[in-house]
């Protein structure tokens, strides 16, 4: 009997650690509560980045990223690699940025699952002053 208590604490703890920020999130505005575009978050190189790989507006789809700056400019936001350079601290992931095509604002970023696994606290931010976001996973 032993045995079988041991295997389900193993398989509850598992379970517990299978919940991640990656994969593909729903992006939601804080303003309006619209559904904006489909964010795949991924891990490249020990770090956390995030690729904008759908845009949920038809008449936005060929949009071009005429707020970005450098290399980035004009190129489409569709495919467009908006976190970069986040890296896990307990619970969060932080230490990078994340970018706002549509406003031209770029912001530090962390990323933290809420209490509900399929709900990400995106939370961009500059000095004291931030603004936070709740994307929704999709499967």
């Amino acid at each position: 009997m032993s045995e079988y208590l041991l295997i389900f604490m193993f398989l509850i703890s598992f379970s517990g650690n299978t919940q991640d920020i990656f994969g593909k999130w729903k992006t939601i505005d804080g303003q309006n509560n619209e559904a904006k575009s489909i964010v795949e978050i991924y891990e490249r190189d020990g770090e956390v980045f995030g690729r904008i790989i759908d845009i949920l507006n038809p008449e936005n789809k060929e949009a071009l990223c005429t707020n970005c700056e450098g290399e980035d400019y004009n190129k489409p936001v569709l495919g467009f690699e908006l976190i970069k350079n986040l890296s896990k601290d307990g619970k969060y992931y932080k230490n990078g940025t994340i970018f706002d095509p549509e406003h031209g604002k770029k912001f530090k970023c962390r990323l933290m699952l809420t209490e509900d696994p399929d709900v990400l606290q995106v939370r961009g931010y500059v000095a004291f002053l931030y603004s936070t976001q709740y994307w929704q996973r999709v499967e």
